[in-house]
C-alpha cells in the first residue's frame, strides 16, 4: 500500500539533493520547488541579482528528464514570441503552427517586470488556462508545467511591475537570499572551475512526476485543517496593516501545496505543520499594505508571521491520521 508513497518520496529527495547542490545553504528553497511542481502551480522568484533565481530553475529542469524553455524578458518582447506563430508556407499553400517556448514542461521566465503587460498577460494566461489559443485554434500546453519566473524587486527604473491580479497567480514566491560565510566558501570552492550544472544528474522523468501530481490529490486533508486554512485567508482580510488581504484562490493554492508537502514527508494526510510552513511563500505575494504599514516598516511577511502566531492551532484530536488518509495510499 505504501510502496508508491515511498517512491514519491525517495524519488522528490533525489531532486531536491540535486538541486541543492547548486544552490547551496537553502534546502528549504529545493523543497519548496518542487512542492509547487507537484501541486501544479507556478513559482515568482523575487531577489537581487547575482544570487542564483535563474541557477535554481536550470537545476530543477536539469534534474528531471524534460522539455526545458527560456525566455529573457524585454520591452519590446511580444506576446506571439512566447506562445508561437502561424507561419504561411507558399510551397503548401497553408499555415503551419511554430509553438513558442511556453511549449515546454519547465519554462523559465528570466525578469518577467521587464515586459510589457500585454506580454505578461499572455504568459499568465498560458500558466491559468494550461494551454494556448491562437487564430481560432487551441493548443494544449504539455504537462507538467511549470512557470519560473524571476523579477529584480529593486531595479524598478523602466519595468512593469506585474499587478496584485497576476502575483495572484502565482502559487508560491520565494527569495533565495544571499548565502551565509560556509555556503559562499562552498560555492567559490565548487563552481569557479567548472560549470556545476553540468555535474546535475538526471534523477527522474516529467512523465514520473505527472503520475506523482497525482497521487498529491488523494492526500487527505482533514476539515480541522481545511478550517485553519480558511482562519489563516480571513484573518489576512481583516488585518488593520493590509489594504487588500489574500484571495479564496489563495486558500485553494495554500490547501494543494500542503498537500504536496506532506506526501514529500512520506504522509497522507496534511498536519498543521505543513500550513505553517508554507504560509509566508503562499499568502504574502498576495497581500497589499495599507500606506500606514509601508511608512512604519512593516512587510508582508512579518504580517503572515503575526497572523500564524495568533491563529489557534487545530489539536491533534481534530486531525485524524488514520481513516480517509488510510484509504488513499498511492499504488
Amino acid at each position: 500500500m505504501r510502496a508508491g508513497l515511498g517512491e514519491l518520496v525517495a524519488t522528490t529527495a533525489r531532486v531536491r539533493d540535486q538541486v541543492e547542490s547548486v544552490v547551496t545553504g537553502r534546502p528549504d528553497l529545493a523543497r519548496l520547488t518542487v512542492a509547487v511542481l507537484l501541486a501544479g502551480g507556478h513559482l515568482l522568484v523575487e531577489d537581487v541579482p547575482g544570487v542564483g533565481k535563474t541557477t535554481l530553475a536550470k537545476a530543477l529542469a536539469r534534474t528531471i528528464d524534460s522539455r526545458v524553455g527560456r525566455v529573457q524578458f524585454t520591452p519590446d518582447l511580444l506576446p506571439s514570441d512566447l506562445t508561437g506563430v502561424n507561419i504561411y508556407r507558399s510551397t503548401t499553400g497553408e499555415f503551419e503552427f511554430r509553438p513558442g517556448p511556453v511549449f515546454n514542461n519547465v519554462v523559465i521566465g528570466d525578469e518577467i517586470n521587464r515586459a510589457s503587460p500585454k506580454t505578461q498577460s499572455a504568459l499568465l494566461e498560458c500558466m491559468e488556462e494550461g494551454q494556448v489559443t491562437i487564430d481560432g485554434s487551441t493548443y494544449a500546453l504539455p504537462q507538467p508545467f511549470l512557470v519560473v519566473a524571476t523579477q529584480n524587486p529593486v531595479e524598478m527604473e523602466g519595468t512593469y511591475p506585474l499587478p496584485e491580479a497576476q502575483r495572484d497567480r502565482f502559487m508560491a514566491r520565494l527569495s533565495v537570499g544571499y548565502p551565509d560565510n560556509q555556503a559562499e566558501m562552498r560555492m567559490l570552492d565548487a563552481q569557479t572551475s567548472a560549470d556545476p550544472l553540468e555535474h546535475l544528474e538526471t534523477v527522474t522523468h516529467a512523465d514520473t512526476m505527472l503520475r506523482f501530481a497525482g497521487w498529491i490529490r488523494a492526500v487527505h486533508a482533514a476539515p480541522a485543517v481545511k478550517q485553519y486554512i480558511l482562519d489563516l485567508v480571513g484573518r489576512t482580510r481583516e488585518h488593520p496593516g493590509l489594504r487588500l488581504g489574500a484571495s479564496p484562490r489563495a486558500s485553494l493554492q495554500l490547501l494543494k501545496v500542503a498537500k504536496a508537502h506532506a506526501a514529500m514527508a512520506g504522509r497522507m494526510h496534511v498536519l498543521p505543520d505543513d500550513v505553517q510552513a508554507l504560509a509566508i511563500p503562499v499568502l504574502a505575494h498576495r497581500l497589499v499594505l495599507s500606506t500606514e504599514s509601508r511608512l512604519g516598516g512593516l512587510d508582508a511577511s512579518g504580517i503572515v508571521e503575526e497572523v500564524v502566531r495568533q491563529t489557534p492551532v487545530p489539536t491533534r484530536a481534530d486531525v485524524p491520521v488514520g481513516g480517509a488518509a488510510a484509504h488513499h495510499q498511492p499504488r
